[in-house]
């Protein structure tokens, strides 16, 4: 994509961001125009750096007049191709790093689009408080990259995905206006909810400048373990147990596979089998509470009543620290530990709960009759039945032939996934890589409405053009 930019808009960018405000250094740029997996490669004429909102502001408002579109990105962790820039001036919030507010009577942090989630989590410990949102890339996940995709993550299952855990938004509008909506009230009834449209609108509505987050208590009870299951029918039984034993404690509940447990083992330093025999299907389950001891005797009693009823294998419980971040390091590093197996086809779909088993046995009988010897992956957080559902070339087979065959796999996945209600994209958006694809499991009343809803705010489509609707 070729975009056209004018040296005068490009003289009034630079004059309103300054020194250190804008790059063209193509060394600057390289970072920032490739995905992760490596899959999109962007280009831009002009990369902004933001400090402040104002200057957020400028650059959009700029833009806006001229018509020349904009790419925000924030810590570059997306995975559906929507932060990477084809011919869009690239606006990075990365300079946007200020906690603004932190009130322990409030429960509220205020962080800008560029403290990552890491530092939001620092932030909160330090007043004795804690915010939930946990993601393997929290080191380098920015807060308004987290709210504009909706991120999800390990604790949905207690604490809902980022929509339930904001309060309030300052933004900038695609014609350049803030908007501050910065509350921090658990309570406003007063018509439409702006700060609902632009969670989850992966930068269509307006870039994020900073956002109220809830906090918690933090825990002082908590127990991690891993269980072995024969088939995911078991699991979900766990699962329901699990909630009955330790009421609203349960804070995560993963699924994962022995299949991506070994390519962890295999290609991950430092990892260890978290069990002594192998096993077909294991679950990562935490439980937390506030009352001491409390989350430990309740593991004790779901696992033993477990184990004695035939409906788990084997169990190991953590009984340090380390020992549960060892266990949330096999989780963490499943996508990591398929890169160096060759292509992938990767799906982030959601199912009913009820449903995650009988979806796992249709996509993987579809798959492997598609790809003989394809290698099936499954993982993630059953507890909100939420899958990450992959599918590896052959091993010792060919990536551009698989690859290949990619369009046709996930279009099967996704149709068995539609039939059961569920969703195409439980967590990661739709990106450039879904957006088109979306129309198909979309009613035309949907995307109608949602294309209203843009062309309302956005005349001259200029915010992230690509993406959505």
């Amino acid at each position: 994509m070729t975009v056209s930019i004018s040296a005068d808009v490009v003289s009034r960018l630079k004059a309103v961001l300054g020194e250190g405000g804008w790059s063209q250094d193509p060394e600057r740029l390289a970072p920032k125009l490739v995905e992760w997996r490596d899959r999109w490669h962007g280009n831009t004429p002009f990369l902004a750096l933001p400090k402040t909102p104002r200057d957020v502001a400028a650059v959009i408002g700029i833009c806006a007049e001229a018509g020349v579109p904009i790419t925000p990105q924030g810590g570059n962790t997306g995975l559906v191709g929507g932060q990477i820039p084809l011919g869009e001036i690239l606006l990075s919030t990365e300079r946007l790093r200020a906690i603004r507010d932190i009130d322990a009577l409030d429960d509220v942090i205020v962080a800008e689009a560029g403290v990552t989630l890491a530092a939001v989590h620092e932030a909160a410990l330090e007043k004795g408080r804690r915010f939930p949102l946990d993601l393997a890339s929290e080191g380098t996940a920015t807060i308004g990259g987290v709210v504009s995709t909706n991120a999800g993550g390990t604790a949905v299952l207690r604490y809902g995905n980022t929509r339930d855990l904001v309060l309030g938004l300052e933004a900038v509008l695609p014609n350049g206006e803030i908007w501050n909506g910065l509350k921090r009230l658990r309570k406003d009834n007063t018509g439409y909810d702006l700060k609902q449209l632009l969670i989850g609108a992966e930068g269509t509505l307006g870039v994020v400048t900073a956002a109220s987050l809830k906090l918690f208590p933090v825990l002082v009870s908590r127990a991690t373990a891993i269980a072995a299951v024969d088939t995911p029918q078991a699991a979900s039984q766990l699962l329901v147990r699990a909630k009955d034993e330790a009421g609203g404690a349960v804070e995560a509940f993963e699924l994962m596979g022995r299949r991506g447990i070994e390519f962890v083992l295999k290609n991950i330093a430092g990892q260890r089998d978290p069990l002594s025999e192998i096993h077909p299907w294991y679950v990562l389950i935490e439980l937390a509470s506030g009352e001491p001891g409390a989350a430990e005797a309740a593991m004790e009693r779901l696992l033993g009543k477990a184990l004695d009823d035939g409906l788990i294998r084997d169990a190991a419980v953590a009984q340090t620290q380390a020992q549960a971040k060892a266990f949330w390091s096999i989780r963490e590093n499943q996508s990591p530990g398929q890169k160096p197996e060759g292509a992938t086809w990767k799906h982030d779909v959601s199912v009913p709960v009820s449903r995650v088993a009988e979806f796992l046995d249709q996509a993987t009988a579809r798959m492997e009759a598609l790809v003989p010897g394809g290698r099936v992956t499954a993982f993630g957080h059953m507890g909100d039945g939420n899958i990450h559902y992959d599918v590896i070339r052959p091993d010792g087979g060919d990536d551009a032939v698989h690859s290949a065959l990619r369009a046709e796999g996930s279009r099967i996945v996704h149709d068995i996934v539609a039939s059961m209600g569920g969703s195409i994209s439980a967590e990661h958006g739709l990106g450039s890589m879904k957006t088109e694809e979306a129309r198909r499991y979309k009613s035309p009343v949907e995307v109608a409405a949602l294309s209203a809803i843009r062309q309302s705010l956005d005349p001259k489509r200029i915010m992230n053009p690509r993406v959505l609707f």
